[in-house]
């Protein structure tokens, strides 16, 4: 698949831009683990124009994590142009646009998915994003404001006429936000479109390397967009490639995802500051498969998500990994046999 002149290869699976989530460590760690494209945390128009350091500073790429997309967001051409003249002097393999976040605070003002309420401004703006800049323009949306309202069919043809170098669709409405199942079927016939030209990257519910196997196979789609699966595990990555490659699932140590882990935390403090940092990685420690199906942990969970110190996190990740992970494969082995017999 390629996007502009950037070749990300046969069936890339690429790093969603979610907010807290991707930021430049784990982008890094998502690119080591096979990611074949990372995008930022979004970024506001508004505050790139006004210089907001935080803002600035989601732009930040490093060698390692490239290619790489920086995703921008706003409601107004003058500010989404100037942002992203902006954002092309981090110099982003490419610009994306966020014409999909369903949240109240970015929807509810017209940003992101709320310019599925207004279609002439969203081409408007996404026409003169394009002419703006010599960077690739993309763009994430959804399959329409509600259920009554599944216009991403039509509006496909309308932002590719827009000049945009490939789409990635989320295959929800704004207004399930990310309840019920993704649809995958509009998706699908976005990219059966004999009129579509650019990539089509679908996006949604792929939390395992057998699932996204299916949606290439069975939608077609040119690359597929992975988002929640990966907080908190990384690793995914190397699992769909590998999976692509050999339909095999590779086998992946406790030791090795709780290396990661600690990796996140350690860069996390070290980029904010220790109490903030700690903060910041709660989302991952919560979201965690690696810690799934250990019995009477509920405590320790607690523990883990309360620690507000590098010192006391440390020590309850150390008692896990020494004292809980190693016995593991036993106990799930054990609650197998245990449901087998109930049967």
């Amino acid at each position: 698949m390629k996007i502009g002149n950037i070749d990300l290869g046969d069936r890339p699976v690429m790093l969603a831009p979610m907010e807290d989530v991707t930021d430049q460590s784990f982008r890094l760690i998502c690119r080591e683990q096979g990611a074949d494209m990372v995008y930022t945390e979004f970024v506001s128009a508004d505050a790139l124009i006004r210089n907001i350091e935080r803002s600035i500073q989601k732009m930040t790429i490093a060698p390692g994590e490239r290619p790489a997309a920086i995703q921008i967001y706003g409601r107004d051409v003058d500010s989404m142009v100037e942002a992203a003249r902006i954002a092309a002097t981090a110099h982003p393999e490419i610009i994306d646009i966020n014409w999909g976040c369903p949240v109240k605070k970015i929807a509810g003002k017209g940003s992101g998915a709320g310019m599925l309420r207004n279609i002439p401004l969203m081409l408007e703006i996404t026409r003169a994003v394009v002419n703006a800049v010599d960077v690739p323009v993309t763009v994430k949306t959804r399959l329409g404001w509600d259920h009554d309202h599944k216009i991403i069919v039509e509006l496909a043809e309308q932002l590719q006429d827009c000049g945009i170098a490939a789409l990635t669709i989320h295959g929800r409405t704004r207004s399930q936000i990310y309840t019920g199942e993704a649809d995958w079927t509009l998706i699908g016939e976005v990219k059966n479109n004999p009129r579509m030209k650019i990539p089509i990257i679908g996006n949604g519910d792929v939390t395992t390397p057998e699932r996204l196997k299916e949606c290439f196979d069975r939608y077609g789609v040119d690359g597929v967009m992975v988002g929640r699966a990966s907080i908190g595990a990384p690793w995914i990555f190397k699992e769909m490639k590998q999976y692509l490659l050999t339909g095999s699932v590779p086998v992946i140590s406790h030791s090795e995802k709780m290396s990661l882990i600690r990796r996140q935390i350690a860069e996390s403090i070290d980029r904010i500051d220790e109490y903030r940092g700690i903060l910041h990685i709660r989302r991952h420690l919560a979201a965690t498969p690696l810690f799934k199906g250990i019995r009477n942990f509920r405590p320790m969970r607690i523990a883990m998500l309360r620690a507000d110190t590098r010192a006391e996190l440390e020590a309850i990740l150390d008692k896990i990994e020494n004292d809980i992970l190693p016995n593991l494969e036993t106990q799930l082995e054990e609650d197998n046999n245990n449901e087998k017999r109930i049967d």
